[in-house]
């Protein structure tokens, strides 16, 4: 008899949602954010992931919020795939909830799921009743080698 082939597993093996047709999650709750292994453990390094047309609702009036989000993570086991994450931010599109809410709320799931070495966030919310709102947050200082540039998103000015 022969003896059965081992077949080799692969660090993306597990994902579900990457490369097939997968609808947007009704929920951020619903939302699956898969991950997978850290090919270069050890090794200190920034992923970036900009969002610039993320969208959520008021909680109050249903209007829709519009923001440019940018969020940067240092992996220690795992990745985010980025799919998942997509997904995941679009998830918001029909959920309300205040700016400060979506985007503490985004950076917690990250670390919850993914457990980075270091994680921040900019939330560049586009004006709402005439003030914009930006929100940031970062679960410490950065890794003092670390080469961390700079967001890129300026300021809301408006037509000035």
């Amino acid at each position: 008899m022969a003896k059965k082939e081992k077949i080799k597993k692969t660090i993306y093996d597990d994902l579900t949602q990457l490369g097939s047709k997968t609808a947007l999650p009704d929920s951020p709750e619903k939302a699956v954010l898969e991950r997978v292994p850290n090919p270069h453990k050890g090794t200190e390094y920034l992923v970036r992931f900009a969002a610039p047309e993320f969208t959520s609702m008021c909680p109050i009036t249903g209007a829709p919020d519009f923001a440019h989000l940018v969020i940067d993570y240092v992996p220690k086991d795992w990745l985010v795939e980025s799919k998942s994450l997509k997904l995941f931010l679009g998830s918001f599109r029909n959920h309300g909830a205040f700016h400060e809410d979506c985007t503490i709320g985004i950076a917690k799931r990250l670390v919850k799921d993914i457990k980075p070495v270091w994680l921040r966030i900019g939330g560049y919310w586009y004006p709402r009743g005439g003030i914009p709102i930006d929100v940031f947050y970062q679960t410490g200082p950065a890794p003092k080698t670390l080469w961390l540039p700079e967001q890129g998103v300026p300021s809301y000015r408006g037509r000035g």
